[in-house]
């Protein structure tokens, strides 16, 4: 665990890549196989579930430290992480441990469904032989909740340097639905046979958003345009007669799409195309909304399949006959797209459309006119670009259209987490009603500046009205421009709206709050948009 709480300090302090990649480097050559195989699970978003409730975790940390529960929940408040706090308050350790990660991980996943006396007597255990950085760690990975600044893609390129392979091949390895307890570091990463799995697929390619005026890429001619289409983005595998359905945040839905089940006798074996899980009726895409209905649900009933109905929205081929072709242009993988859905008709596949365009002012009216599709704007594709792994800049964009905007007023405030733990960062927003009242519609947290978080921080403190825990009620005088993607009908809001992705795009300094939107006007944009 020391080496561990080592990296996760020296992860935490820079960032500064390539630091970041030493370190992951340094940490991958002082450890065991099974520590390096818990480190790679923990960086991929594969960490333990929790096994104590937080509130446990609360009392008896403000117990060993001896301060009222009270005092500790203000001082929660204060710093803004519960594993923080709790590694801040303890009193200093008593005795030392030596045990790894992998050994901690193993104490905390043997927790489960144990008598709360017996975690509490583990949990102080542990705290008492553990430095504050230890404790800090523990504390995260025991309440489910570890995250650090660190990507995926930088934790792939450490362990390709360490084990001198191609940051491609590490991440083909690192896809799929594997975790520390269902193989070994050598089955996963150094095994020739890791690749053998039928279900593996391959890892997503990622777009930057476009944020200069297209002609900077030359003629359009030397791309594919299509339209970015707003559902969950997926790979459809066909391999040895069956068939997987995986998302873009590796989790294979097969079971969620029962629509997509016939593509298994459809399709030849060793074909994987990479397309958007959409939402589709009569011809027409469905808002996400609709979509939403199904995420989560444990039974996909008949109800759900006739109103939720869902198609592929092919964009590329990744494996063609049993062979990786991602290194084909992508005008090669395009035309044999084409081919296969051409050849195994089907009403489940849909070839997104390529837009015919002669020029970029072209593409720009066709992004214009991207919501009457549902559609978020256009992708821009290099036709001579290989498909490559995560996001890379130069070959593919993504071009959506101008976000909708709304003016509220900002009428609660609520402190933030990690380094922003002593500012006021998450705002609750409200429009005016008929008679005058303002009314709740949305909340948001992103956006603004640093340097603004501090100057609205100071004001929340001096225009609170009352408090609720970590909430404070403020005088409705601050007007912000609200950005969202889309709108859509909700009966758990007062507001009878929600939402999607709403983000702060401005402090309006320059409006008054009587200055600000209407619920009638986002009662007509839902009209327009929903």
């Amino acid at each position: 665990m020391k080496n561990f709480a080592q990296l996760f300090t020296q992860l935490d302090q820079t960032t500064k890549t390539l630091v970041k990649v030493a370190a992951l480097v340094e940490y991958f050559g002082k450890v065991d196989d099974e520590d390096r195989l818990w480190a790679i699970a923990i960086l991929s978003h594969r960490r333990p579930k929790r096994t104590v409730k937080t509130s446990l975790m609360r009392q008896w940390a403000a117990e060993l430290s001896n301060i009222p529960l009270w005092l500790f929940e203000e001082s929660y408040h204060v710093v803004g992480d519960l594993a923080e706090t709790i590694a801040l308050v303890l009193p200093p350790p008593t005795e030392q441990h030596d045990g790894s990660l992998s050994h901690w991980i193993k104490v905390i996943k043997n927790l489960d469904k144990k008598e709360d006396a017996v975690k509490k007597e583990t949990v102080i255990h542990a705290w008492e032989g553990m430095t504050y950085e230890e404790r800090f760690v523990f504390n995260k990975l025991i309440t489910g909740g570890f995250r650090v600044g660190v990507s995926q893609k930088l934790m792939m390129r450490a362990l390709a340097q360490f084990e001198d392979q191609e940051e491609n091949a590490i991440a083909h390895r690192l896809m799929g639905k594997w975790t520390p307890d269902t193989v070994t570091y050598d089955e996963l990463i150094r095994s020739e046979s890791a690749m053998d799995d039928i279900s593996r697929p391959y890892p997503f390619y990622l777009a930057y958003a476009l944020e200069q005026e297209p002609e900077v890429l030359g003629s359009v001619e030397d791309w594919q345009v299509e339209r970015k289409w707003d559902g969950i983005r997926g790979q459809i595998i066909v391999r040895d007669d069956h068939l997987f359905v995986w998302s873009r945040g590796e989790e294979l839905v097969t079971d969620k799409f029962p629509e997509y089940h016939p593509l298994a006798e459809i399709l030849p074996n060793g074909t994987v195309i990479d397309g958007e899980i959409l939402p589709f009726r009569d011809g027409q895409p469905l808002s996400f909304n609709v979509l939403q209905t199904r995420i989560g649900r444990k039974n996909v009933t008949k109800k759900i399949l006739e109103s939720a109905p869902v198609i592929l929205m092919c964009y590329d081929l990744l494996e063609y006959k049993g062979e990786d072709i991602r290194t084909t242009p992508l005008r090669k993988r395009r035309a044999l797209l084409e081919q296969l859905v051409v050849n195994h008709p089907n009403n489940i596949l849909i070839l997104s459309e390529v837009l015919e365009l002669d020029n970029w002012q072209q593409a720009a009216d066709e992004r214009d006119q991207s919501r009457q599709y549902l559609s978020e704007g256009l992708m821009v594709k290099k036709l001579d670009s290989e498909y490559r792994s995560g996001r890379k800049k130069g070959d593919w964009w993504k071009w959506k259209v101008d976000p909708l905007t709304i003016d509220a007023v900002m009428i609660y405030a609520q402190q933030g987490h990690g380094r922003r733990a002593n500012l006021y960062t998450d705002y609750t927003f409200a429009v005016w009603d008929d008679e005058q009242n303002l009314v709740p519609f949305t909340k948001a947290y992103s956006g603004l500046t640093d340097k603004e978080f501090n100057k609205i921080t100071a004001w929340v403190k001096k225009n609170t009205k009352e408090r609720f825990g970590p909430v404070r009620s403020v005088n409705p005088e601050l007007v912000f421009e609200i950005a969202f993607e889309g709108i859509n009908e909700s009966s758990r809001h007062k507001s009878g709206v929600a939402l999607r992705f709403p983000r702060m795009l401005r402090w309006r300094t320059d409006k008054k709050p009587v200055e600000a939107n209407t619920l009638k006007d986002l009662k007509k944009m839902l009209e327009v948009y929903g």
